[in-house]
């Protein structure tokens, strides 16, 4: 085999891997959902997401702090979040999921996670 044959074959090799390598990635099925908190207002308001995708609140106000806080006997409420910062929950159960801003409760939203 010439050199130019092997690196040929070297390239084609190298690509097959990079392919299984990206089909194993996305056979996960883990995506990231992002919701934009902006004008005292989750953006988009409500999602419909599939079990297991994460979402994550990205507060882009310029000069106040948000909460994520879910709603019901099993509530939770993630840390003030800051202009810039984020914060993340995956979703393992189909259901209902509404929320508020802690120091806002004006401001509400929903996650409707399906199987």
């Amino acid at each position: 085999m010439d050199d130019h044959a092997a690196r040929r074959q070297a390239l084609r090799y190298g690509l097959a891997v990079c392919v299984v390598m990206v089909t194993a990635g996305s056979a996960t099925g883990a995506d990231t959902v992002v919701v934009d908190i902006r004008d005292y207002k989750f953006l988009p308001q409500v999602l419909t997401i599939k079990v297991g995708t994460t979402v994550r609140w990205t507060n882009s106000e310029k000069r106040t702090t948000h909460s994520v806080q879910f709603l019901g006997p099993n509530g939770l409420e993630s840390e003030r979040l800051f202009p810039g910062e984020s914060w993340q929950r995956t979703f393992d159960r189909p259901g209902s999921y509404p929320y508020t801003c802690g120091p806002h409760p004006e401001m509400k939203g929903g996650i409707e996670v399906v199987p």
